[in-house]
């Protein structure tokens, strides 16, 4: 492709040229049959091991050659990239690391091993930049499964600076990466603790030395009580069918939150649809208030949201269910670290229907049991677990600073406008 023809997609400096992958790095060099040793043992890296869009290898499988499933195929050597052909939009592209030297990964990647002329390190993070995923994007194939073939990778375009200026980029991407891989691992940890914590103070209480035990729940300490989500809470579905439809949505306007807004720490306040003040009044009783909390009614039936003050006055979809705490011997935030809390998320799964996709109804929800101290001991529970979420939130937000340094750097660095000083 001409520089004249590349411009219109991407402005580089004079000094840089555009290049097909075909010409800068060797794709799919070697292949092995692993069952053709069958007791012989390793690594393999299919699609799932990468983390989409941090070129990390986080999971890997030992196996022995004859439990190899038919895509182990491609061997990677270290510094090879590794470039998922499915759903390339995904971004699963990871830099090999020595400990897999040798080692094997799916078909559904293109191994990509440079010729000398490209840093290992600049191809991975080119590869992420956004002209490359529009490439990717314009030549996949297929409505279901939509995917690259290797003679479409082999013409992906892309600007390549002077190997010394490659070089000096991919350092700067490293110092960014080795951050955010830092802040992700941190507030892995924090989740870990988390769980723990949660575990202890949900069973067990704070300082109970008597417990009794519940057929359902299990083993409680002996003062707290145990009933009916029913008996303590109004649950109520959101409003469906002939009630509201897409059509009513409107540029501006109340907010409905959806099951897709539901996030680990709070209600994702992006991309909400929105009604007018006047189907704001005629879906009335689905309004909001704080303390309430949304419980994903199909699908991932475990998922649940509190509503804060920045939410009260919202509507919820007819895909929720609207939890509302119908006594003051019931803190809204014990109840929403209750939801939350893994034992009774895998009772709401177990008590779910349906045959293909679980769903939960008002009589499930109304039926299912809780366990509740005394109101002061809510109180300090609620407390010890908002430090720890805070903390997460602290540390996720670290990392969503970081990604968007990345993201800016990409824009900058990968197409020139701004210049590194080639050391």
């Amino acid at each position: 492709m001409s520089r004249a023809a590349m411009a219109d997609a991407v402005d580089i400096p004079t000094q840089w040229k555009i290049k097909e992958l075909k010409v800068v790095v060797d794709i799919n060099p070697e292949s092995r049959d692993p069952t053709q040793t069958p007791l012989e043992k390793f690594f393999y890296v299919d699609i799932d091991a990468v983390e989409n869009g941090s070129g990390v290898i986080s999971t890997v499988k030992e196996l022995i050659g004859k439990d190899a499933p038919s895509r182990a195929r491609r061997v990677v050597h270290t510094d090879d990239v590794i470039m998922s052909e499915i759903r390339p939009y995904l971004k699963a592209f990871a830099l090999v690391p020595k400990k897999l030297n040798n080692q094997i990964c799916s078909t559904g990647f293109a191994v990509l091993r440079s010729k000398g002329e490209i840093d290992p390190q600049y191809l991975l993070n080119i590869l992420f930049s956004n002209d490359v995923i529009d490439q990717c994007n314009r030549m996949m194939v297929g409505a279901q499964y939509p995917a690259l073939n290797d003679s479409q990778v082999k013409k992906i375009r892309i600007p390549l600076p002077p190997l010394s200026e490659q070089r000096s980029i991919a350092a700067i991407f490293h110092t960014v990466d080795d951050a955010i891989q830092r802040s992700r691992l941190a507030a892995a940890e924090t989740e870990h603790l988390k769980a723990g914590v949660m575990q202890e103070l949900m069973m067990k209480g704070i300082g109970h030395t008597e417990f009794k035990m519940d057929e359902d729940v299990g083993k409680v300490p002996k003062g707290w009580e145990i009933k009916q989500l029913g008996e303590v809470c109004t649950v109520k579905t959101g409003p469906f069918g002939a009630q509201l439809h897409m059509s009513d949505y409107v540029e501006k306007g109340t907010p409905i939150i959806t099951v897709e807004h539901l996030g680990d720490l709070g209600v994702i306040h992006e991309k909400l649809p929105l009604v007018s003040d006047a189907d704001k009044a005629r879906l009335s009783e689905y309004l909001l208030k704080e303390g309430d909390i949304v419980f994903s009614r199909v699908g991932s039936v475990d998922r649940s949201c509190y509503i804060s003050k920045k939410e009260s006055g919202w509507l919820f979809s007819g895909r929720l269910l609207r939890v509302r705490p119908a006594t003051n011997e019931l803190l809204p935030s014990y109840l929403n670290n209750y939801f939350r809390f893994e034992g009774f998320k895998h009772r709401i799964r177990n008590a779910s229907v349906g045959g293909t996709m679980a769903n939960l109804n008002t009589t499930i929800m109304n039926q299912i049991k809780i366990i509740f101290p005394p109101i002061y001991e809510q109180q300090k529970i609620a407390d010890i677990l908002s430090i720890i979420d805070r903390k997460l939130t602290l540390q996720r937000q670290r990392t969503a600073h970081y990604e968007r340094l990345k993201q800016g750097l990409m824009n900058e660095l990968l197409t020139g406008k701004r210049r590194v000083k080639v050391t």
